[in-house]
């Protein structure tokens, strides 16, 4: 399907700069840019692509203001990433979308499935399960009894959730995401040997949540691990039982949270970040890649890094001082052998 490029400002609200009726049939990295094709433009370093892209049409921020000529139709509007996304969301919508059920999944009779629901193939549906309409239950995928899902959710295949969790609607869960495994509960006995603590909660998740391919969501010791609102979290993420995510917050993989740990809204996690148990995290809390917390963060909107993590300004003139130690070792060196030196001159 062809779209032309005033059709595209139009559902942008954008403004085209050349050709209007510029078309495109796909979509492509600006440097990767061929006729026919949509791009894009909104970090500065890749700009000097935009020179030379064969791209026919580029959506770049309102602001920008080209050095030379540029080959492309340009549409401009707020936000060029936004704006794209937007495009690309249009363009999943437009590909056709998974129905049935599968004569070869396993759904429990005491199961109720929303209108349009999807279940693939080799599915496995536990009693008393209620999946809401236009749910999507890929291949392979394992729910257990009285879970409750959502309308519009999503499970790729490989998905495991165990009884009695709940997710909202429009949540997504990429492949082999596991919702709700034991938490990590053992009592230490006098022999040395550890006690397994049962545990009894579940896992809320809430609407417009995403977690990637892999990540595991412990279920409470009692209670509920509960993920809010809109919460984004990526691949090989551990979330332990009783921990609970605040709105709209977002974590790279690799991601460690351990239990009863309560986060923030709003909140930033760089890949490999470690978070300590039973502390708090303040709302809009930014902590850089591989980060350490032991100590709950109280005051909101900090930017946070190393292990421990503190501010992240002071951080970074340590590091830069801890660069230049060996040359300071070796000026204090040479600083006692001469003041060495002349106190052997002194006491001659």
């Amino acid at each position: 399907m062809e779209f032309t490029a005033e059709l595209i400002a139009d559902f942008l609200n954008g403004e085209v700069i050349g050709d209007k009726s510029a078309k495109v049939s796909t979509m492509c990295k600006i440097e990767q840019g061929e006729p026919g094709a949509l791009a894009f433009l909104s970090n500065a370093k890749y700009e000097h692509y935009i020179y030379q892209t064969k791209a026919t049409i580029v959506i770049v921020n309102k602001d920008f203001e080209p050095d030379k000529e540029i080959p492309a139709t340009l549409i401009k509007v707020e936000n060029a990433y936004s704006s794209f996304a937007k495009i690309l969301e249009l363009y999943q919508s437009m590909k056709p979308q998974k129905s049935g059920v599968s004569a070869l999944a396993s759904i429990a009779e005491s199961c109720e499935l929303g209108e349009g629901a999807y279940v693939g193939e080799f599915a496995v549906i536990g009693g008393n399960v209620r999946i809401g309409k236009n749910a999507k239950i890929y291949p392979q995928v394992y729910i257990g009894n009285h879970v409750v899902i959502g309308d519009n959710a999503v499970l790729y295949p490989g998905v495991k959730i165990y009884e009695e969790c709940v997710l909202g609607d429009h949540v997504t869960l990429h492949a082999g995401v596991v919702i709700g495994a034991d938490g990590f509960g053992f009592a230490p006995q006098p022999d040395g040997s550890y006690h397994k603590i049962p545990q009894i909660g579940n896992v809320v998740i809430e609407d417009w949540v995403e977690i990637g391919a892999n990540t595991c969501v412990d279920r409470a010791t009692m209670g509920s691990t509960i993920i809010k609102k809109g919460a984004k979290i990526d691949d090989l993420v551990m979330i332990a039982h009783n921990v609970q995510i605040g709105e709209h917050s977002v974590f790279s993989a690799q991601v460690g949270i351990a239990g009863s740990t309560k986060i923030g809204r709003n909140c930033m996690f760089g890949g490999q970040v470690g978070i300590a148990g039973h502390i708090s995290i303040a709302d809009g809390t930014q902590i850089a890649s591989q980060s350490g917390v032991a100590n709950s963060i109280k005051a909101d909107n900090q930017t946070l890094m190393g292990a421990p993590a503190y501010d992240a300004r002071s951080y970074q003139r340590a590091a830069i001082a801890f660069k230049s130690l060996p040359d300071v070792l070796k000026k204090i060196s040479s600083l006692e052998k001469e003041l060495a030196r002349l106190k052997e001159e002194m006491n001659r």
